[in-house]
């Protein structure tokens, strides 16, 4: 019976969210709420045929753009 060693894939130099302090983790935490709100006020202002090209519907833009910030 051949059993099968799984290795965990090695760090790629990027810092994880739990190597941050509390600080660098409030900021990291609302550059993320600020990019979202800002997205998600541009996804609201596509017409249909750029939505389309984006592979999402006006249901799906109206959907996404209509979350708070805070929910990903």
């Amino acid at each position: 019976m051949n059993a099968a060693i799984v290795h965990a894939a090695p760090r790629t130099g990027g810092t994880t969210y739990s190597d941050l302090s509390l600080g660098a983790r409030v900021l990291r935490t609302l550059r993320t709420w600020h990019q979202r709100r800002s997205d998600r006020a541009h996804l609201a202002e596509l017409d249909a045929r750029l939505l389309a090209d984006a592979g999402l519907t006006p249901r799906q833009a109206a959907i996404e753009s209509g979350k708070p910030f805070w929910r990903a």
